[in-house]
């Protein structure tokens, strides 16, 4: 259990931030640029739940809660040196990585298949999605940029390149069941 008993500690004034495992960093390191951003991605569902009701709202909860799971996995370096930590580290699983794919999966059976791109937008719940899957897609190529320089976990990885493709998916939802899309046209305003 987290107890935050004071939000400001000082510690963070010489540009350096605490990691998971008690390590110190800089905090431009890629490591805190990663999960920054996943945190950053976690705001941006935040907008996106003021407009969902039902379903969508309670995967978009689900996935707000897997956001700080990754945030910690992430935090976290030295993945080979988890059995020797204090106590059990949080790390992603496959199995959240699977429950996106079935949701995925689920809404890719209430829309028709795309014969043009969409651009972002319609409602502003799917504006908002869209504004989601596109900050996701950072914290993914940031994620993977780390994962070139220390140890990542691949679940991490895999569910960020599953939540954008939910995020998209939950966009057609948004709009209608993908009806109130708004198509790309090639060369529109080209003269």
């Amino acid at each position: 259990m987290v107890v935050l008993n004071k939000i400001y500690t000082k510690t963070g004034d010489a540009g350096e931030t605490a990691l998971g495992n008690g390590s110190r960093v800089a905090k431009h390191s890629m490591r805190v640029t990663s999960y920054g951003t996943v945190d950053e991605t976690n705001a941006t569902v935040g907008l996106a739940r003021l407009h969902a009701t039902g379903a969508l709202d309670e995967q978009l909860a689900m996935i707000q809660n897997d956001l700080f799971d990754l945030g910690a996995d992430l935090c976290r370096p030295d993945m080979e040196k988890d059995d020797k930590a204090e106590y059990p580290v949080l790390r992603m699983t496959d199995a959240q990585v699977e429950r996106l794919e079935a949701q995925i999966d689920a809404m890719t059976k209430e829309v028709e298949p795309l014969r043009s791109f969409i651009l972002p937008g319609g409602s502003p719940l799917a504006a908002h999605l869209h504004l989601c899957r596109t900050v996701s897609r950072r914290a993914e190529r940031l994620t993977v940029e780390l994962a070139t320089m220390e140890s990542v976990n691949p679940a991490a990885v895999k569910y960020l390149n599953r939540l954008s493709d939910w995020c998209f998916q939950a966009a057609r939802i948004a709009n209608e069941n993908g009806k109130d899309d708004v198509l790309w046209v090639p060369g529109a305003n080209r003269g």
